[in-house]
């Protein structure tokens, strides 16, 4: 539920951010939208400091949301490292996955020994 309510916040934030960063006086020409005058709004010194804080604000926030949201996928996320399985004590080097051939034996056809086939043991191959 938290999660769901933070990432709507973030996506709220990151559409505010496109929007206030598109109405910002472009430098080189026509690509601001808001490059037009304001009506008498603000003075155009006022609504850039306005819209420079605004843009500042919110990618402050934009920051924040994006690290909760990774802090968040981390303690829900499940570890899915190939260490993880391994025996307490031993150590990857020493320890030879189930199926694998004894240390003096050539390795099976296709079978390099390699990290890459350590790790596609546990996969099924489709052939």
């Amino acid at each position: 539920m938290a999660a769901t309510a933070l990432l709507v916040l973030h996506l709220m934030i990151a559409s505010a951010l496109v929007v206030v960063v598109l109405l910002q006086r472009s430098e080189g020409g026509a690509l601001g939208i808001g490059g037009g005058g304001g009506g008498g709004f603000l003075t155009g010194r006022g609504t850039a400091n306005l819209l420079t804080r605004t843009t500042a604000a919110l990618a402050a926030a934009f920051f924040v949301t994006s690290i909760l949201l990774t802090l968040l996928a981390q303690q829900t996320a499940p570890s899915r490292s190939i260490f993880d399985n391994l025996p307490a004590g031993s150590s990857p080097a020493t320890t030879a996955p189930e199926g694998a051939a004894p240390a003096g034996d050539a390795p099976a056809t296709g079978d390099r020994g390699g990290v890459l086939d350590k790790l596609q043991q546990g996969v099924p191959q489709s052939r």
